[in-house]
């Protein structure tokens, strides 16, 4: 049974990808994996990609004992050899591997910060005292880039130089989406696509608590993560097409957000 699994879940991490993905989601997740004698946190590198046709496919899942810029490497070249050379936009957290990697393994392509992290990146740099406020004030200004940084020449001013930092660090990438159709925009800013995905995965392996080694967390992941797909691929497209186009670089999309 566990033999068929692994057959199942490796032909499904890797299959050709035919279409051209415009969009595309990476996300890490951690669980607990026995390592010899003990138990360490390793991380389960997931990729979500948007197609043509609107709708969401998951490309890849890997398990890697640390997430930084060799394993996102390593991940995005599997994609490349897979036959996805090009993407448009990248939408991930604000880990520097992940934007490096970006830079390295699809020049030209264009990095988005996903926005409710950019949000939680700030607060955790402050007193919980001044959440509420920094939070609303921070999301409204995300629509006006003059607007963010002058909050935080404010916020530096009284003190809080760490959540000002995390603003300057994060600028570049918080507004790309912009440079996409209107209609998109909602659901490029944001890695909310792959929130159920999250939680799927901890609540299915949450009985299990600990995995004895990599395999088993593939195994259960990988064996999810099928099911999610199917449902996608067969389900709602997650962006509306009215007509079909090759790639968006040709200026011939016609999406609608649903």
């Amino acid at each position: 049974m566990a033999r068929e699994l692994d057959v199942k879940v490796t032909e499904f991490t890797e299959r050709s990808i035919d279409s051209h993905i415009p969009y595309l989601y990476v996300y890490a997740s951690y669980f607990k994996v026995r390592d010899g004698v003990k138990y360490v946190n390793k991380a389960l590198l997931v990729v979500v990609g948007v197609r043509t046709d609107g709708y969401r496919e998951i490309l890849g899942a890997r398990v890697v004992d640390a997430e930084h810029e060799l394993t996102w490497e390593g991940i995005f070249s599997d994609l490349k050899e897979r036959g996805r050379t090009k993407v448009d936009l990248i939408i991930s957290d604000g880990h520097t591997g992940i934007q490096s990697a970006t830079g390295k393994m699809f020049p030209g392509s264009t990095w988005q910060m996903c926005q409710v992290h950019f949000i939680r990146a700030v607060l955790r740099k402050v007193p919980r005292n001044h959440h509420k406020e920094i939070a609303e004030t921070s999301k409204e200004s995300l629509s006006d880039s003059g607007r963010l940084q002058e909050y935080a020449v404010q916020l530096d001013s009284r003190g809080l130089s760490r959540a000002a930092d995390t603003i300057h660090r994060f600028h570049h990438g918080l507004m790309n989406y912009r440079a996409f159709p209107l209609e998109f925009w909602k659901k490029i800013r944001t890695t909310n696509l792959l929130e159920r995905v999250h939680k799927e995965l901890k609540r299915r392996s949450r009985k299990i608590g600990a995995f004895p080694n990599d395999a088993s967390l593939l195994r259960l992941a990988g064996s999810i993560l099928i099911d999610i797909n199917e449902e996608w691929i067969t389900g709602n497209r997650y962006l509306s097409v009215k007509s079909e186009m090759i790639s968006l670089d040709t200026g011939c999309a016609d999406f609608t957000a649903i």
